[in-house]
């Protein structure tokens, strides 16, 4: 399969998805937040507002956009999107910008990510980055 049908596929896997999504997180059936495995909110952490950016840094259309879509889902604030020149493409990594790692790791168990690091930059006005490489897949973080 070339790359171009790949990318295809993935599109369309993504977009499957977000219609799916909107089912699978709203339906009745779905673990309580306290469940085993279960995906706790900011506020259930005890963490407040947590502001984060997610930037799209794997050449794969539209994945800032579901990984935004996502993380709202969960109760975060996410307050901007777009896309970066990541300098690993096919990682994905969340980064700590404010020294409270207990925010990124929140952010990171929503997308499972394991990917963590810690690089405050207090010229920044949000809590935690999110890059997001061609190796994440919206449909692993589903609990």
């Amino acid at each position: 399969m070339n790359k171009s049908a790949q990318i295809g596929s993935l599109l369309l896997a993504i977009a499957l998805l977000g219609v799916l999504g909107v089912v699978v997180v709203r339906s009745p059936s779905a673990a309580p937040s306290g469940a085993a495995g279960a995906v706790l909110t900011p506020a259930e952490h005890g963490l407040g507002r947590v502001r984060v950016e997610v930037l799209n840094g794997g050449d794969v259309s539209g994945m800032a956009r579901v990984g935004r879509d996502a993380l709202r889902d969960a109760g975060f604030d996410v307050v901007s999107i777009g896309n970066t020149a990541a300098l690993h493409p096919d990682s994905s990594v969340v980064i700590d910008r404010v020294g409270n790692r207990e925010m990124a790791e929140a952010v990171a168990k929503a997308l499972r990510i394991p990917n963590v690091l810690s690089e405050p930059d207090s010229n920044l006005y949000l809590d935690v980055s999110v890059l997001l490489g061609s190796n994440w897949n919206p449909e692993a973080r589903r609990p």
